[in-house]
């Protein structure tokens, strides 16, 4: 068997990579670099020329000549080399008919604890939202608690505003629920410290990306002054930065995303390094089914997963883009048994959304200046 072609389709803001195989077999993938699409689409477009002949089963192999045939690094890169990784599983699932993470080492689980996504700051939506989700069987929830305009609020202003949503959000849910708080990267280090003081009597899962993710040393000191657990990873890429930030004790739980560090292949690595520290892994999940699939087939096949965040899947554009998207059940994703990934492209979602292009954006400071974002 060898790949044939190298497919892309860009959906709204996200992009999807087919590939194509002599024998009729394809497979999906989804590149995690939203805001840069057609960069994506361009470091594709070099490994497009390597990987056509090549055997499709090869999977580690490709992704090490991949990752190493330049001395350059980057999120364009990853990106595009996780849809291939993710792609090239899902045809390998097909070709041994079965799911993709039998072929990973077999199942550590039989379902994925989904966590419901309530992202909106107005408190009595923000209520209603968790509200709904535990209704649907959801036991972990996770906000964001910091108001728009925090970057122009006096430091007590800003306390008060997200002690007063996460209050209200633990007293809806009850103690049976997990909350897990995401600040992301709003805060300075000065800022989170005191921020998670006031948050510990809600006992969190977890509070995730409390400062900017530029430095592992930042990260480690914040979280040597904090009770709260804490979650980060997402804008990471390689075990090389996971392995530092695990060293440097920057994080409880680790957020890889799968469509950004490296695909399957490099996730599972990732996964293996968090569990040798204790660490758990809560995948960053935020894009389309694809993604969603991909992650629930590694987080069966690892023993140290916590919970796996997503938005609601069964609703345009999001449902558009495969046929049959994993359902939500009681809180749960249930690892199908059906070969490669379980999801089957969509070849009418690029039509009925076209490319949604990012227009930049920040939040700014009373003085004009750039507040972390």
């Amino acid at each position: 068997m060898k790949i044939e072609e190298i497919e892309t389709f860009l959906v709204h803001q996200w992009l999807l990579v087919r590939i194509q195989t002599d024998k009729g077999i394809s497979g999906i993938g989804e590149a995690t670099f939203f805001p840069h699409p057609e960069a994506v689409i361009g470091v594709l477009n070099t490994f497009r020329d390597y990987l056509r002949g090549q055997d499709p089963l090869r999977i580690d192999h490709h992704w090490q000549f991949l990752y190493r045939f330049t001395s350059f690094r980057g999120a364009a890169i990853m990106a595009a080399l996780s849809a291939i990784d993710i792609a090239l599983w899902d045809i390998a699932g097909k070709f041994y008919r079965a799911p993709v993470c039998n072929l990973l080492g077999g199942r550590c689980r039989d379902k994925i604890r989904m966590c419901a996504l309530v992202l909106t700051d107005e408190i009595d939506a923000l209520v209603a939202g968790v509200k709904q989700a535990v209704a649907e069987g959801h036991t972990a929830v996770k906000i964001d608690p910091v108001a728009r305009g925090f970057p122009r609020m006096a430091n007590d202003r800003l306390v008060k505003e997200i002690v007063s949503r996460v209050s209200a959000v633990r007293e809806a849910v009850g103690p049976d629920v997990d909350v897990c708080v995401e600040v992301h990267r709003k805060l300075a280090p000065s800022e989170a410290v005191i921020v998670e003081q006031a948050l510990r009597p809600f006992n969190l899962l977890f509070i995730e990306d409390p400062i900017q993710p530029d430095s592992v040393q930042s990260m480690a000191q914040v979280v040597s002054k904090m009770a709260t657990p804490v979650a980060t990873g997402e804008r990471l890429h390689t075990i090389y930065e996971f392995r530092e930030l695990l060293e440097a004790g920057g994080a409880q739980h680790i957020k890889p995303d799968i469509g950004l560090a490296g695909g399957i292949t490099h996730c599972k690595k990732i996964a293996a390094l968090a569990e040798a520290y204790h660490g758990s892994v809560a995948p960053h999940n935020f894009l389309t089914p694809v993604c969603t699939a991909a992650h629930v087939h590694l987080c069966a096949a690892i023993p140290n997963f916590l919970v796996l965040e997503y938005l609601p899947e069964d609703r345009p554009p999001r449902s558009d883009v495969v046929k049959r998207h994993l359902p939500v059940e009681q809180g749960y994703i249930k690892v199908p048994d059906t070969p490669g990934l379980g999801v089957e492209f969509d070849e009418s979602a690029p039509s009925k959304h076209p490319l949604k292009r990012f227009v930049p954006a920040t939040a700014l400071k009373e003085d004009g200046s750039v507040a972390y974002r």
